[in-house]
């Protein structure tokens, strides 16, 4: 845990290796849970209670609640920050082809459960052993939205990893109702699939 949050820093000092943190994460987890030796479904990876977690509609207006912050997000951006889009697509663009494609939304796909098997599933599951859930999801998500700093316009950095922070907190929200990275994952994917449309639909 300590070595994800020293990666996750590493943007700070221009060393773009925060991404290591996740691939951490995902290794510490599996690690972890090989020790523990518990059953799945309390790893977080438990597939049995996921329908029954997405047959309960109270837990849909939390999966669902960062697609209005992404609106929002898009609203103020193109009201007040118009190279915000461009911005975004280029850093996200280091990673993931933009484009409607198969495989981009695949590569969407991976990098949502990495990130959420590492920050949700593993980091935020292990400080919630000692700590109560709310500095725990505050916690969790500055360290995930610090890893989501790149280089650039003060105020447009900013407003970006103010939204990534926001969505952080909500996906680790969900997380924490259902003890499943995959239902996290399902939030976390659907936010990322659809700021890949919008960032086809504004780079047009």
């Amino acid at each position: 845990m300590i070595a994800m949050v020293v990666l996750s820093f590493a943007n700070l000092f221009g060393l773009s290796i925060a991404g290591l943190s996740v691939v951490l994460g995902v290794v510490a987890f599996f690690v972890n849970k090989a020790i523990e030796k518990g059953p799945d479904v309390d790893s977080g990876l438990g597939i049995k209670s996921i329908g029954a977690q997405l047959r309960n509609s109270g837990i849909w207006f939390w999966i669902l609640l960062p697609r209005i912050t992404d609106a929002v997000r898009i609203v103020i951006s193109e009201l007040f920050l118009p190279q915000y889009v461009e911005f975004e697509a280029a850093r996200a663009g280091a990673f993931v082809p933009i484009e409607l494609s198969v495989s981009s939304v695949l590569q969407f796909l991976v990098f949502a459960l990495g990130e959420e098997i590492a920050w949700r599933a593993f980091f935020q599951r292990q400080l919630s052993n000692v700590w109560p859930v709310a500095p725990v999801l505050l916690i969790s998500s500055l360290l995930f939205s610090i890893g989501h700093l790149s280089t650039g316009n003060p105020v447009v950095v900013v407003f970006g990893v103010s939204f990534v922070f926001i969505n952080s907190v909500l996906y680790g929200v969900v997380y924490h109702k259902t003890e499943s990275a995959w239902i996290s994952t399902v939030s976390h994917f659907a936010a990322n699939v659809f700021e890949l449309v919008v960032m086809v639909l504004f780079l047009l």
